[in-house]
Order: structure tokens, then C-alpha cells, then sequence
């Protein structure tokens, strides 16, 4: 049976190919050479910002005004490119036009494209395909550390609550809300409880579930296995579903679709849960519960951390709970570490003795 991370991928590798066609024939050698190194997603990633770099090239520098098409550059036009071009290329990115589209990027979105063309140019260097790496040279935006949202346990209660109850719903969403009372809360409760990610939790299946041991196998970012473990309030809430809307959902169905029989988290067509769908009922429920706070499933995932840190003050069991190979990561994401320690530091300081 088809897994949803390997048809996942192969839409991927589908969609990349058709942008490889839309790139200079000699990038072909750039993702042939990074395929060992990359994931599959990553490279989808990097032909998007080369089609907008090379299409910034054709239309802004002059070097270049000769060619009719993107796909005329050859790889020594890449020595025609100076430090000022990518730093003009760098402002650009602030807003831009592509195919009748106008775009807008913050820090994060510039340093992300390029990262790309620092890579790109990287590796034509480094196989001597062209005589110096210029875009070494460039400065990469200077990003500010966002703060950090997340629930506290009275909002983790609301948010589960208006899953459970439609309390504060339209009448409309109330309808809804009750056909996908169980699945929503169960997918609530998973996401709070384990602190997986919404992809491992969409990619999940039904045989992926051990309830002798309530333990579950997900697959992690880069298609690594791995064996968690969850509480009786998650499986109190995924006993409810599976045996309820799940079982009422899969009877009604004559035929499955191969890759969504086996699906944990169905929707109402009787398909796997997109990771939009999830998305998108994780903000209608927050809208509710805590109106101030844009929640993501993301934001679910910073909670589970931040309250697993709070109550074992162990960063690193925090990091392999989290699949983070990095603890550095779990410090500046998800443990509410920096934030713990003022809190202490303001009860420290004592100006005064107080009198009787």
C-alpha cells in the first residue's frame, strides 16, 4: 500500500522536473549533484528561487538583454555577475513581479532566496565551472528572533473545549463541528499531547497505533522512524474516534482510494486529512479559545515543548522527544527557558528588608 510520505515525495520529484524544464539546461548538473545531500523537498525549494533569479537576470541587467528566454543563459554567464548585481537582486526581492503576480518578501524570505543563490554559486565554484564565488561575498539580511506564542494551560483547557462543545461557533460551523467533533479533538489533543508535527500527524495510520503499549511509529523530517509514546487523554481521544466517526465514515464508503484506507485522520469525503485541513480547523478552534493569539499547529508543538521543559527542566529529553538534532534548536524555538529565568531573576533582586 502506498505510504503518504513516499506519494508525497513523488509529487514532489513531479513537480520539481517540470521546474528543472524551465531552468537553464546547465542547472540539470546543480541538482544532480546536490541530490545525495538534499531532500527531495529541498531542491523543489531551490528551483522556485532560481526561476525568480534567473528571470530577475534576463529582465534587469543589461548583461543579459540579449537573450530572449531564461533558458538561453549558459553557465559562464554566471561570471558576468557581479556583488552589486545580487546586492541590486537583494532590494529587488522586497517587491517584485513574476508571471502578472506581485510579490513581497521580509528578511526571512530574502536570506532564504539567497541562501540559494549562495549555494548555486557555491557549487559551480567548487566543481571549477567559474572563476570566482561573488556571492560569498554578499551580506545575508539580518533577521530578528520573533517572539515566541504559545498556549498557557488555560488556553490549552478553551481550546479543547470549543472542540468538544462549539461553544462561541455560528450555527453554520456548529453543523460542521459535529460531524468532525471526535477527529478534531483527537487531532487537537495528539498535536498538545505529543508535540508531533502536522505532517507526521496528517501522514499517520491507522497500523501506526499500538494501544497495549499507547505508543505510535511516525516518520520523521528526512523519512527517519521513530517510536513515540502518549498519554491516557490521547488515547481516550483517539479510542473515541477511531470506534466512532472513523469506523461510521469507513462503513459508508463502498471503495477507498489506495493511501487513504489505511489513514488515521480522515476528512468527510472519507480521504486523508490534507495538512491544510488541519491547519485550518487548529485556527478556527484558537479563534475561539484565545482570539489574541495567531495559532498554528506549529504554536501546538511550541506549547507541548515548553510544558514538557517546565515539568522535567530536561532540554535535551526535550530535543529527542521533539526529533530536533540540534538542542540548540529546542532552546530558541520551543523551551520557555530565557523566558523562565527572568521570572526567577525578578524575585532575586531584593532593594528593601521589609519592615514590621
Amino acid at each position: 500500500m502506498a505510504n503518504y510520505f513516499s506519494e508525497r515525495d513523488k509529487k514532489t520529484l513531479q513537480r520539481l522536473r517540470e521546474l528543472r524544464d524551465e531552468l537553464p539546461e546547465f542547472c540539470e548538473e546543480f541538482f544532480i549533484g546536490i541530490e545525495p545531500l538534499t531532500t527531495a523537498l529541498t531542491r523543489l525549494y531551490y528551483a522556485y528561487d532560481l526561476r525568480i533569479f534567473f528571470d530577475y537576470l534576463l529582465h534587469n541587467v543589461r548583461a543579459f538583454r540579449q537573450y530572449d528566454d531564461i533558458l538561453d543563459f549558459q553557465v559562464e554567464d554566471l561570471n558576468k555577475i557581479t556583488t552589486l548585481h545580487l546586492e541590486a537582486y537583494l532590494e529587488y526581492l522586497s517587491l517584485y513581479e513574476y508571471d502578472g503576480k506581485e510579490y513581497t518578501n521580509g528578511n526571512k524570505g530574502k536570506a532564504r532566496k539567497i541562501s540559494t543563490v549562495r549555494t548555486f554559486f557555491k557549487y559551480y565554484f567548487n566543481h571549477d565551472r567559474i572563476a570566482a564565488n561573488v556571492a560569498a561575498k554578499l551580506t545575508m539580511p539580518k533577521q530578528h528572533d520573533k517572539e515566541i506564542i504559545r498556549l498557557e494551560e488555560r488556553e490549552v483547557e478553551r481550546i479543547l473545549d470549543v472542540a468538544e462543545n462549539g461553544s462561541g461557533m455560528t450555527e453554520h460551523q456548529r453543523k460542521i463541528q459535529r460531524n468532525t467533533k471526535s477527529r478534531d479533538l483527537a487531532i487537537l489533543t495528539l498535536l498538545l499531547g505529543t508535540g508531533i508535527r502536522v505532517s507526521e500527524c496528517v501522514g499517520l495510520n491507522i497500523t501506526d497505533i499500538d494501544f497495549e503499549t499507547n505508543a505510535f511509529t511516525i516518520t520523521r523530517k528526512g523519512g527517519n522512524r521513530a517510536i513515540l509514546y502518549f498519554g491516557e487523554e490521547v488515547a481516550e481521544a483517539l479510542t473515541d474516534y477511531i470506534e466512532g466517526e472513523r469506523k461510521a465514515l469507513v462503513n459508508r464508503c463502498e471503495k477507498l482510494e489506495i493511501g487513504d484506507a489505511d489513514a488515521l485522520f480522515m476528512s468527510l469525503q472519507v480521504r486523508r486529512i490534507s495538512v491544510r485541513a488541519v491547519e485550518n480547523l487548529v485556527k478556527k478552534y484558537a479563534l475561539e479559545a484565545t482570539p489574541l493569539k495567531k495559532i498554528s499547529p506549529h504554536k501546538l508543538r511550541s506549547t507541548f515543548g515548553t510544558n514538557l521543559y517546565r515539568a522535567t527542566s530536561d532540554i535535551y529529553m526535550v530535543a529527542d522527544v521533539l526529533g530536533h538534532r540540534d538542542v540548540n534548536t529546542t532552546k530558541k524555538h520551543y523551551a520557555a527557558i530565557e523566558e523562565d529565568h527572568r521570572k526567577v531573576a525578578s524575585q532575586v533582586i531584593k532593594l528593601r528588608d521589609k519592615k514590621d
